[in-house]
């Protein structure tokens, strides 16, 4: 097994995501996959700055990485992995910021590729993938 293929298994195990740049409309693809996932037992962290403090998908909405890991600190938990529908170029910052909160791994979403990012990810020990849909490889499994 290849290592991208055992980091989707892996992180496809984990219970709790953050989804960085997710809708709150319905047809848009971060807003199908997030529901998917929760749909699945996934629990979503919806990170959006411009729906902070809304709901999505009756989870509370936050500005940042950051300001999610901390709310969902006081409560005992923690983001396990990171699901990112941010464009390529946007990337390495929320790599950093899921390095940053412990998260255990970031997936960049179909269509998304930063291989730089992606080494940063790998190198700090992160599970790393890009280019792939996590409601797809969710319904291979």
């Amino acid at each position: 097994m290849d290592t991208m293929q055992a980091d989707i298994e892996g992180m496809l195990k984990l219970h709790t995501v953050a989804v960085v740049g997710l809708s709150d409309k319905s047809e848009r693809a971060s807003h199908e996959v997030a529901a998917f996932l929760q749909r699945r037992g996934h629990r979503i962290v919806p990170v959006n700055p411009n729906h902070a403090g809304e709901f999505i998908l009756g989870e509370r909405c936050h500005a940042s990485l950051r300001g999610a890991a901390q709310a969902l600190a006081s409560e005992g938990a923690s983001i396990e992995w990171v699901d990112v529908f941010r464009r390529s170029p946007d990337v390495p910052p929320v790599v950093d910021e899921a390095i940053a909160i412990g998260a255990r791994g970031v997936w960049l979403q179909l269509g998304i590729v930063n291989d730089e990012a992606l080494v940063r990810a790998k190198r700090a020990g992160l599970m790393a993938v890009q280019d792939r849909c996590s409601k797809i490889e969710s319904m291979r499994g």
